[in-house]
């Protein structure tokens, strides 16, 4: 199951925002280095079409979509060197798909910022120089050992040290992995890397009304749009305030902020683009449940997805939209109607697929 990670310098709200997300109560102190060791949770968002397909298969319960996040130590200048807790830091980071990446916004004077200013863009550029300097001691370290093979005249070497004495020095300028230009050959090399600049980034601007008041978040939205990278602005403090309130009562609340969409939702939704994931639906009368794949997924790697033996024993996959199976008071009465269509293995499942796989026991 993939990961995302919560990273940022220390005290830019990132323990608030994982409790928000992941309804959990990790500390979250006004110091820096409260978090120490990585908190792991999990994002459950609503999905809305599974809540209706449970009542028209008459499911007893009801699994909705869910994404891990994982809440890592607040990252200082030096990390690259073992600064503050930077090479646990880094060493987090490494073992996730992506990550957000909060921005301190927000005042609060009783909150002290470990740099004695708010200054988003320098607060980004910061964590992110930390990075890119541990991924040019990876990068050093591979040219080392393949400059030998290059000289030897072995041509594939030979391509990969041009590429990698051009990310070498893409990155010494200061910029990300995922900023250069590369062609798919390229890219799998980079991807053997495991480049920690080369990860997705969503940024998060942690708001408070004095954030919002002198537009401080656009500057991470600039950044964001510049890189073509994600951008959520959210108020951490007020979304985890709404934890313990009735549905009805935190929409309203959060509605005198301008959030429309909950939390959950508005993450939940980024990592998909990010990621390139989508959601297919299964109901049966134990249970309907939304499943998180990526683009692309065939029917027969979706079916071990939920079960290997469903997978092992595959014969086809009986499909049909949720937009078009509401038409129906049920699938029944949908494949009776011959709306659901059956498949093979290589059928591509779609956002929304209702999916009924049969397969020899």
């Amino acid at each position: 199951m993939k990961k995302a990670g919560i990273v940022g310098l220390p005290n830019s709200g990132k323990s608030t925002l994982f409790n928000a997300l992941t309804n959990q109560n990790v500390p979250a102190e006004k110091y820096p280095f409260c978090t120490i060791d990585p908190n792991f949770g999990v994002l459950i968002t609503e999905d809305k079409r599974l809540v209706r397909l449970a009542q028209m298969e008459r499911s007893e319960q009801v699994v909705h979509p869910f994404f891990n996040i994982v809440d890592i130590a607040g990252l200082v200048k030096g990390a690259s060197r073992g600064e503050g807790l930077g090479n646990q830091f880094l060493d987090h980071i490494s073992k996730v798909d992506m990550i957000f990446h909060v921005v301190r916004c927000f005042k609060i004077t009783d909150v002290s910022h470990p740099m004695g200013s708010i200054d988003p863009q320098r607060d980004i550029e910061v964590v992110e120089i930390e990075l890119i300097l541990k991924d040019l001691e990876t990068v050093q370290r591979r040219i080392e050992k393949i400059s030998k093979q290059a000289k030897a005249g072995d041509a594939e070497a030979r391509n990969e040290l041009g590429l990698l004495e051009r990310l070498k020095t893409h990155l010494e300028a200061g910029n990300l992995s995922s900023t250069l230009a590369k062609n798919e050959s390229d890219q799998r090399i980079i991807d053997g890397l495991f480049l920690l600049t080369e990860k997705p980034v969503i940024y998060v601007a942690n708001v408070d009304e004095w954030g919002v008041e002198n537009h401080i978040y656009e500057r991470v939205q600039r950044i964001a749009q510049k890189r073509n990278a994600g951008f959520i602005l959210v108020n951490a403090g007020v979304e985890f305030e709404v934890k313990e309130m009735s549905p009805d009562d935190a929409k309203d609340f959060l509605m005198a902020y301008g959030f429309e969409e909950p939390i959950r939702s508005r993450f939940f939704d980024e990592i998909k683009r990010t990621l390139s994931l989508i959601c297919f639906l299964t109901a049966t009368k134990n249970e309907a449940r939304s499943w998180v794949i990526e683009e692309g997924t065939s029917a027969y790697d979706a079916a071990g997805m939920i079960h290997t033996d469903i997978q092992k024993g595959f014969i086809k996959a009986e499909v049909i939209s949720f937009e078009e199976l509401v038409k129906f008071p049920s699938l029944k009465e949908a494949r009776e109607a011959g709306a659901v269509k059956a498949h093979g293995k290589e059928y591509i499942i779609r956002e929304g697929d209702v999916v009924h796989f049969l397969f020899h026991a």
